[in-house]
């Protein structure tokens, strides 16, 4: 989304990540950079969580 300081992009699924770039292109660049970061920090913060899979039918 263009701003007057450049563009500012978000990634809906993983809540408040976003970045901003002074093109529309550095701002994509940037926002692949955030989805990684992220990722990493939830991927982190689960190491070492007892986690299960259940499944449902209908």
């Amino acid at each position: 989304m263009p701003s007057e300081e450049g563009f500012s992009v978000s990634r809906p699924g993983l809540p408040g990540c976003w970045s901003q770039g002074t093109t529309e292109k550095e701002a994509l660049e940037n926002i692949q950079d955030a989805i990684r970061e992220y990722l990493a920090v939830v991927a982190d913060m689960r190491a070492g969580s007892l986690m299960r899979e259940v499944e449902v039918s209908v």
